[in-house]
């Protein structure tokens, strides 16, 4: 069974990312869904239920959308706060290891537009939450991007849901072959 965290403040309004996760809840029924940002309105995280789901896991899925180059400040908040000292790292803080972690995050703008003759900004952006992930001793599973899901690029409502469904499926495939 897989835990899902998903971190989306306009969730309601969300196309791509209400498509994914309905994608995988009806392929994959066993999934456990944690939408913190329902559950946190006022971002008081009861860290406790956070660990405890993900005790309760061997794989983790971060489902969230990248919010000016960044993960939403409810996901930080979920970082800073579940993964505490002698939890998730210190001498005796190797309750996470091993657990393999599948990042999925939806980005509004074109992947041409995140590339500059420097640097990639998502492989930037993402560094934060590998290494985070890594000095827990959890594993990265898998990345999984899904570009122009922003009807600013002139994407159609249905094109929009048609490539989170496809991108569902990357990452219940992954999810079940993992």
């Amino acid at each position: 069974m897989a835990l899902l965290i998903l971190a989306h403040p306009y969730y309601a309004q969300s196309i791509a990312n209400k498509t994914i996760v309905n994608a995988l809840i009806k392929t994959y029924p066993d999934i456990e869904v944690r939408d913190i940002f329902q559950l946190y309105p006022d971002y008081k995280i009861d860290v406790s239920a956070e660990q405890e789901a993900l005790l309760r896991h061997d794989t983790i899925i971060l489902q969230y959308p990248m919010f000016w180059f960044n993960m939403p400040a409810i996901l930080k908040l979920w970082f800073d706060e579940v993964f505490t000292y002698q939890f998730a790292y210190g001498s005796q803080g190797d309750k996470l290891k091993d657990k393999k972690v599948i990042i999925s995050m939806t980005v509004g703008q074109k992947e041409a537009d995140m590339v500059t003759e420097q640097e990639n900004l998502i492989d930037s952006f993402l560094k934060a939450v590998q290494h985070s992930i890594l000095y827990t001793q959890m594993q990265i599973s898998g990345t999984y991007l899904l570009y122009e899901v922003s009807p600013v690029t002139g994407n159609s409502e249905s094109e929009i849901k048609l490539k989170a469904v496809e991108h569902g499926h990357k990452v219940l495939k992954h999810l079940t072959e993992a």
